[in-house]
């Protein structure tokens, strides 16, 4: 492979990665507001909402993302009734279908986070003189993001992970780029250049989430 073509299959790669990078940061940005909601869905006390939740959860977490992206982009418009007016364009459907599958494994997390705080803090918050909706906002959802942060990291990493699966309905990220370009020049080389990509996104933004738990590591011991 000469110069010119590497040059070009790393600058369309390039391209790829934008790709990834943008559906990274609207599914991060949207599916975790959505667990949020989901958990607190979970502990409401009217129980057939928590039946909807758990079997919501249960679903997404049990079964494949990439089943899920199929089901999103093929399966909808067969829905009767409502299948015809369901018109999903590739990235649209894609976007789906990570927001909902991410969503159940952040409301599982901020659930753990959640049952992770002593319930001495909710009395403290109580003889302090804080009423329900304070305690949760100023004491209880603070440390739950602290204990959940850990979590949510390891997941974003894994996120930008499974972005590669936009590749089997033919979104232009680096995993369906490389692939192209392997077919096209019969060279082992795209995969590399797609390899070090990824490499580099997810240590940029380890460097990020570790920056991220140290402020809220600090901060809770500063109160």
């Amino acid at each position: 492979m000469d110069i010119d073509s590497a040059l070009n299959i790393t600058l369309t790669m390039l391209q790829g990665a934008k790709i990834t990078i943008l559906v990274f940061l609207i599914v991060f940005s949207a599916s975790i507001p959505l667990g949020f909601f989901v958990t607190l869905l979970g502990k409401s006390r009217f129980k057939p909402i928590t039946w909807l939740v758990n079997i919501y959860i249960t679903i997404m977490r049990g079964t494949p993302l990439i089943l899920q992206l199929f089901f999103v982009y093929f399966a909808l418009a067969y829905i009767p009734v409502i299948g015809p007016y369901i018109k999903l364009e590739r990235m649209q459907a894609a976007l789906l279908a990570f927001i909902l599958n991410y969503a159940a494994y952040f409301a599982e997390i901020f659930r753990g986070g959640l049952m992770a705080i002593d319930k001495g803090q909710y009395e403290a918050a109580k003889v302090l003189g804080f009423n329900k909706i304070q305690t949760f906002i100023h004491i209880i959802i603070p440390q739950m993001i602290r204990v959940s942060l850990p979590a949510l990291s390891n997941e974003a990493i894994t996120l930008v992970k499974d972005t590669s699966l936009l590749y089997v309905i033919s979104i232009a990220e680096i995993s369906y780029v490389a692939k192209t370009a392997v077919s096209r020049e019969a060279s082992v080389f795209p995969l590399v250049i797609a390899g070090a990509l990824y490499l580099l996104i997810i240590l940029i933004l380890t460097i990020i989430l570790r920056f991220i738990e140290k402020k809220f590591s600090y901060a809770s011991k500063s109160l």
